[in-house]
């Protein structure tokens, strides 16, 4: 079974609060330099778990990805007749 997951950007204030942030989710990536973190977590619990981490101290802001909320299904396009184009444009 697979299972929706929810993408949550935490920026930090210090890089050695890394370790307390795996609590909440997989971490993904961690920029030392941005002082930001990429975790996944359920999609079920996402909102839960942003509203912990707000309440942190060394946490300075949170969002959540909006991959889950974009369509991805794609409808493919019918191709172009070779014979309505012109080939003499010169583009």
């Amino acid at each position: 079974m697979i299972i929706k997951r929810q993408g949550i950007i935490v920026w930090y204030k210090h890089h050695k609060f890394l370790n307390q942030l795996k609590r909440y989710g997989h971490l993904i990536y961690h920029s030392r330099r941005q002082k930001y973190a990429v975790l996944y977590t359920d999609l079920d619990h996402a909102s839960q778990i942003k509203t912990r981490l707000k309440k942190l101290s060394f946490v300075t802001k949170v969002k959540l990805s909006k991959k889950p909320n974009i369509r991805t299904a794609f409808e493919k396009k019918s191709p172009i007749n070779v014979k309505d184009y012109d080939h003499h444009l010169g583009i």
